[in-house]
């Protein structure tokens, strides 16, 4: 069987498996995408599982959703928002920052353009495609480690980081794939397609798998 046909079974095996646009935070708001919203989740949503992306979100829009008021608000309280999110000090000095350079540079308003979001201290590749993606509809693919490892372990791509990993799917994803390829490879990497000791038994796309660099599997 041909790459481009296990592809195309993968996704479509997997979209059936997963009902993605409503177990993601951030699939969800692509309902009534607000950018900034979507883009502080996003830096939330780092290194946590997305219960608490959601219960984070919304705890900080309730007392501040726009980039005036976040400035407003001290880093003290800022860490005690995002605390039960992880690495909250981080977090919470990204998000102020982040904020404080849209109302410098943008006048408030998250660019659609990925320079110049990319141009922003604390927005990665990954992030500036989530706003991408999933605020502005752009066809973009927003890389985090699940996207990163997944392919490689079915043998898709042999990259060595998310940046090569982009440029490599780019070039054999099928363009009506791209904007649920993240959502899907997000739950598929949490639930089944695990870094050690997945789920080889139960994945539903088990028999298109090259399984590259598994030692262990369950």
């Amino acid at each position: 069987m041909k790459k481009s046909e296990k592809i195309e079974l993968v996704m479509k095996n997997l979209a059936k498996y997963y009902d993605y646009k409503e177990k993601t935070t951030l699939n969800r708001m692509r309902k009534k995408p607000d950018p900034y919203k979507v883009l502080v989740a996003c830096l939330i949503s780092l290194r946590a599982r997305d219960e608490y992306t959601e219960k984070v979100s919304k705890k900080l829009f309730a007392v501040a959703d726009t980039p005036q008021k976040i400035v407003k608000l001290s880093i003290p309280q800022l860490e005690k928002l995002v605390y039960s999110s992880g690495h909250y000090k981080k977090k919470a000095r990204v998000i102020k920052h982040v904020s404080q350079e849209l109302l410098k540079l943008h006048k408030g308003v998250v660019p659609d353009k990925k320079e110049e979001l990319l141009a922003i201290k604390g927005i990665g590749p990954k992030t500036a495609n989530i706003v991408l993606a999933f605020a502005y509809g752009q066809e973009v693919l927003p890389i985090d480690i699940h996207c990163h490892r997944i392919p490689n372990r079915l043998g898709w791509i042999k990259t060595k980081n998310p940046e090569q990993t982009e440029k490599e799917l780019e070039k054999i994803l099928p363009r009506k794939y791209w904007g649920e390829f993240n959502a899907i490879f997000v739950l598929f990497g949490q639930t089944i397609c695990q870094p050690i000791s997945p789920w080889c038994s139960k994945c539903p796309v088990n028999q298109y798998c090259s399984k590259i660099d598994i030692k262990r599997s369950r």
